[in-house]
């Protein structure tokens, strides 16, 4: 697949506002993966699917009043964080619920689940700034954007996420030695 720019994509999702349904298949197909990797780590794997899913319909039904003044991709990962947070408050709203199932199985602990699990401890605002910038590669600029913050607010969460993994890691190597 080719790289396409935010321009590019900017330019597809404005044609998609305006009815081009291969311009917005198009957008759908050039975004689907940054989308699914962002709920991924702020959710977690097993939902993202259904939450890629969401973060489009949720798309469709405003893409006509997408006007260009940020770029396609900055609208969509703002729309895709809306998706997540909504799920992570529905998850902690069954959690103050009795549940009369069974426990999940524990993790394999592979260094993956681990970091994915230890990532999964934030709040979910340090988990987007940390997500965009250091794990999906974002520029703090742009995870402002999508965040809809102060670029220096970004690098707050981020540098307090930093510093909250590393003592939850320094905690775990103490208690296992």
């Amino acid at each position: 697949m080719q790289d396409v720019t935010d321009h590019d994509l900017t330019r597809l999702l404005l044609d998609a506002a305006e009815g081009d349904q291969v311009a917005l298949a198009t957008f759908i197909r050039h975004t689907q993966a940054d989308v699914w990797r962002f709920c991924a780590h702020l959710v977690d794997p097993p939902a993202a699917d259904d939450l890629t899913q969401e973060v489009y319909l949720r798309a469709m039904r405003t893409v006509s009043r997408f006007r260009g003044d940020a770029s396609a991709r900055t609208w969509l990962l703002v729309i895709a964080r809306r998706v997540a947070v909504d799920e992570i408050r529905r998850r902690q709203r069954r959690r103050r619920l009795p549940d009369p199932s069974p426990p999940d199985a524990a993790p394999d602990g592979t260094d993956e689940v681990a970091l994915h699990d230890l990532v999964d401890e934030l709040a979910p605002d340090r988990r987007a700034a940390f997500v965009l910038t250091q794990l999906l590669g974002w520029s703090y600029q742009d995870a402002a954007d999508v965040c809809e913050v102060p670029v220096g607010t970004i690098r707050s969460r981020v540098a307090r996420a930093r510093q909250q993994l590393i003592d939850r890691l320094d905690a775990a190597e103490e208690a296992g030695a």
